[in-house]
C-alpha cells in the first residue's frame, strides 16, 4: 500500500535527504544517503542521485511505494 506523505516547506527549500528523514521514509541520514546513491529514489519522476539536492514548493519525491509531496 502506498503512503503520500505531504511536508510542509519551513523555508525556501528542503534537501532531499532530509526530506527522506523529515517524512520517516529513511531512518537516518546514512540511511538516506544509501538509498539515494543506490538509486531508489526518484524527484519529479527522474532518479537522483544527490543527497543535497534542493527541494522547493511542488516537487514530487517517490522511494519504493511512498511519495513525498513538497508544499508551501
Amino acid at each position: 500500500m502506498s503512503e503520500i506523505i505531504e511536508l510542509r516547506l519551513k523555508g525556501e527549500y528542503i534537501r532531499l535527504g532530509q526530506a527522506l528523514k523529515a517524512a520517516a521514509i529513511a531512518q537516518s541520514g546514512v540511511d538516506a544517503k544509501y538509498m539515494i546513491q543506490d538509486g531508489l529514489v526518484q524527484v519529479n519522476g527522474e532518479t537522483e542521485t544527490r543527497r543535497g539536492r534542493k527541494l522547493h514548493t511542488g516537487d514530487t519525491v517517490d522511494c519504493g511505494e511512498d511519495q513525498i509531496h513538497i508544499i508551501g
